[in-house]
């Protein structure tokens, strides 16, 4: 599932290839992956990305004009830079965002299409979709502390929750406990 440390990947791999430049065209293979009608998917068509940033666990453009599309990989959704116009994948395919030299397609595997994509316009319309977790890799050790022992959780469902961490999902919060010889069981409150 793509976490934290993969949707840094994916916007340090993204970032030179679409920052400053319009999408020409965006195509939609599976209908169901559009969570929102207004503004329209069409509304991204040739306005240009001014930055691309993560939210949680989902991957923000913004747009000219306070445009964003958020994009929520869920479990098996990928991003894939192809050829131009390539077209998307039968069975895996959801949609593709053509450039002027390449096309970036989001896939989905697997047979539950989770995957989703949300176009608002404002700040304040981005803002509705923070669950208002901590970004871990910017807190301070007390900061951090105190987050995690503000109630009193397992240690996997206080890495895990995005009220409580931003960005941290099962995956991620696995290897954290592995590394920290920390049981998932343990209880928050009993931290010292």
């Amino acid at each position: 599932m793509p976490e934290l440390p993969d949707i840094e990947l994916y916007l340090h791999a993204l970032r030179p290839r679409v920052v400053g430049r319009p999408i020409e065209r965006a195509r939609v293979g599976n209908p169901f992956l559009i969570r929102t009608y207004d503004p329209p998917l069409s509304a991204i068509e040739g306005v240009p990305i001014l930055d691309i940033s993560r939210l949680g666990k989902r991957i923000v453009f913004r747009f000219e004009g306070d445009l964003f599309m958020l994009v929520h990989l869920m479990i098996a959704g990928r991003f894939r830079w192809r050829e131009r116009g390539a077209a998307i994948p039968g069975k895996v395919g959801l949609a593709a965002f053509d450039f002027d030299d390449g096309t970036l397609l989001l896939t989905e595997a697997g047979s539950k299409r989770q995957a989703s994509i949300h176009i608002v316009r404002g700040a304040d319309s981005r803002a509705e979709h923070d669950r208002g977790g901590l970004e871990a890799l910017e807190a301070d050790l007390p900061a951090f502390a105190a987050r995690l022992t503000a109630e009193n959780h397992t240690l996997k469902r206080a890495l895990t929750d995005p009220q409580i961490f931003s960005g941290i999902g099962n995956a991620y919060s696995d290897e954290i406990l592995h590394a920290a010889r920390l049981s998932p069981m343990k209880l928050t409150a009993s931290l010292s």
